[in-house]
């Protein structure tokens, strides 16, 4: 078993407790009705039990989370750390520009139109708002979270370990639900993708601080199925 790094100094109660809100799946931005295409890996017989479930979302953590979305959350952290309105305008941009199929667009901006709402209640009186609100069509999951991480003073990496989680926990539901598996088999799957965090977020850090160059968001399998789920006759997830 790997070697855990401690947490971060600096990561109080009140920020690990913000965190955790974060990444619970209660938090008001719809995640739990996206299986990111894993629906349509079940339909066309790619998963069909827990081995190949853990495999599909295993190969997604480091092909995808951990070369895009993770390193991109990292950016987008110190760009709000900064109010650098330009920086986030890009970073968002590159988010929209990278989603491959529709329905993987429609996910980031509903989500971050979702957290957005969230923060206006929940933050108000933060001075980047406004920033949020100039980032068009919508701002997208990624870089709304980054700005929800920063207002709980977390450090970074405790940062993006609350967003793989998240992802992780709903990911897992989907497959419980279109699989279909067991809850014992769920709670198996999330141990997998939680001893594999750490050290996809590391990687992820390391990708963020190579700049924007070293950050890709290419897995085609992921986009040809998220394509063909667009179409498929019978669904129960809205990717």
């Amino acid at each position: 078993m790997p070697r855990l790094r401690p947490p971060s100094a600096g990561l109080t109660a009140p920020a690990l407790l913000q965190l955790m809100w974060l990444a619970s799946p209660a938090l008001p931005v719809g995640g739990f009705s996206y299986s990111e295409a894993l629906e349509a890996a079940v339909d066309h017989g790619l998963v069909t039990d827990e081995a190949t479930a853990a495999r599909w979302l295993l190969d997604q953590l480091h092909l995808s989370l951990q070369r895009a979305d993770l390193p991109l959350v990292a950016s987008a952290i110190a760009a709000w750390q900064r109010a650098d309105g330009a920086r986030l305008v890009a970073l968002n941009d590159w988010a929209l520009q990278t989603r491959e199929t529709f329905e993987m667009r429609q996910q980031t901006e509903q989500m971050g139109r979702s957290l957005a709402d969230w923060l206006r209640q929940r933050h108000p009186g933060d001075a980047r708002l406004p920033l949020l609100a100039t980032l068009q069509p919508s701002p997208t999951w990624p870089v709304a979270f980054a700005l929800a991480a920063c207002a709980t003073g977390a450090p970074r990496r405790e940062a993006l370990l609350a967003f793989g989680f998240s992802w992780a926990e709903n990911q897992v539901g989907a497959a419980v639900k279109s699989v279909p598996l067991g809850q014992s088999a769920g709670q198996r799957l999330l141990g997998a993708l939680a001893q594999a965090l750490p050290a996809v977020v590391d990687a992820a850090l390391v990708t963020a601080m190579q700049g924007d160059g070293a950050r890709q968001n290419l897995a085609p399998m992921l986009a040809i199925l998220s394509a063909r789920h667009e179409a498929q006759y019978s669904r129960l997830f809205r990717s």
